[in-house]
């Protein structure tokens, strides 16, 4: 795997002119895969610009890995392609599935966390890489609903697939804390449960908070307890790649930048602290 550190954000279009007119501290981008899917065209070749000045990672929402469907194989082609187009240092996507009887929910829906589950992402785990020739990362979800059959926690899943499949971990801090919230669990609970050796990214959010329920939506600020999260994550699984994702009311390049200086103060000052 492509050894990357430091600092990212989500490429994003609003942002195309900024980064390539100026020389934003940002170490590397997260590439939403599915945007570049296509042979040809602007965003393809905004992409190879950007690529040119910094490392990048890719990062999807469609490969269905927990699905009952088989796996789309011109999704891993198309993949696959745009990988060696542009060299990420890796390629990640959600442990979820997005649809099932060849409809697309368009949506990260959550697994049942059971042997059965597990033996059957793990195998899909495995094909994947075969095909694409790489270790993949899995991201935590954000959720909204459990199942009663579940006999394990999702951290005790993602550590089990993680051994089971050789794939390593993308740690959501964000979408911890919304489930942890949405469903009356210990956010730290769940990071001691994650082994800190399979953690290749960190993603840290915005989301709107209802009273009741926590909805992930990446349109906001970074919260307090977040931050605070996040610096429980660096004490345990050190100076790990961290990114902030942001998908709607995008913010100038620069506002997202000194938030992604916080980051790296709150990163800086855990492991100040760890090392006392």
């Amino acid at each position: 795997m492509t050894p990357l550190s430091g600092f990212g954000l989500g490429l994003r279009a609003p942002h195309y002119k900024a980064i390539l007119e100026s020389s934003p501290r940002v170490d590397w981008f997260e590439v939403l895969s599915e945007n570049y899917m296509v042979p040809g065209g602007k965003p393809l070749h905004m992409l190879e610009r950007v690529r040119a000045r910094h490392p990048v990672v890719l990062h999807g929402v469609s490969l269905s890995i927990g699905s009952a469907d088989p796996l789309d194989r011109e999704y891993l082609r198309d993949l696959k392609a745009l990988a060696s187009r542009i060299e990420p240092a890796w390629i990640s996507d959600h442990l979820c599935w997005t649809g099932v009887g060849g409809r697309n929910l368009h949506d990260l829906m959550p697994l049942p966390y059971t042997e059965e589950a597990l033996a059957h992402v793990a195998r899909r785990v495995r094909q994947v890489q075969d095909f694409l020739g790489r270790r993949i990362l899995l991201e935590n979800v954000s959720s909204y609903v459990e199942y009663r059959s579940s006999a394990m926690s999702e951290w005790e899943f993602l550590a089990a697939l993680a051994a089971e499949a050789d794939c390593d971990l993308l740690l959501d801090v964000n979408n911890i804390y919304v489930s942890a919230f949405n469903h009356g669990f210990d956010a730290l609970e769940f990071l001691a449960g994650v082994p800190p050796a399979r953690v290749r990214q960190i993603h840290l959010a915005g989301h709107e908070n209802n009273g009741d329920l926590i909805v992930d939506t990446h349109d906001a600020a970074i919260i307090d307890p977040v931050w605070a999260l996040y610096a429980e994550a660096v004490r345990r699984f050190g100076p790990v790649p961290t990114m902030i994702e942001r998908d709607a009311k995008i913010p100038p390049l620069g506002r997202l930048v000194r938030e992604l200086e916080r980051a790296r103060a709150v990163a800086a000052g855990a492991l100040r602290r760890e090392a006392a």
